[in-house]
């Protein structure tokens, strides 16, 4: 339950991070701020998917469709990169959180292969 609920905590900051981005006309520290309930709110998903997987075992469904996990090994690295620009450019550390959903938003065909075999 715990694992479950640290993921929607992080998720329950981000309204108020983001209306602090609008308020303060997107300055450093709250770009920067962003970024880190963004990183928090995805290491905490990543905290639960390994439970899950762990519970189900080696051979489970999810680690299959899961595989190298591209996306969830570039994020955080994304994120963090992100963290350090917010404090030199704001625009790059934006452009960067809008890459990372764009990554996000693109369907992953790993699930369908799992599926299929």
């Amino acid at each position: 339950m715990w694992a479950n609920l640290h993921p929607l905590f992080w998720l329950s900051l981000i309204p108020f991070v983001t209306a602090w981005m609008g308020e303060n006309h997107f300055a450093q520290m709250p770009v920067a701020l962003y970024g880190v309930v963004l990183l928090m709110s995805g290491t905490a998903y990543y905290i639960l998917q390994s439970l899950i997987i762990c519970s189900q075992g080696p051979d489970s469904l999810l680690k299959k469709a899961i595989g190298g996990d591209f996306k969830g090994k570039a994020s955080p690295v994304l994120y963090l990169t992100a963290i350090v620009l917010a404090f030199f450019t704001t625009w790059m550390a934006q452009a960067i959180y809008v890459l990372v959903a764009l990554m996000w938003i693109i369907p992953d065909r790993r699930i369908e292969r799992v599926l299929r075999d």
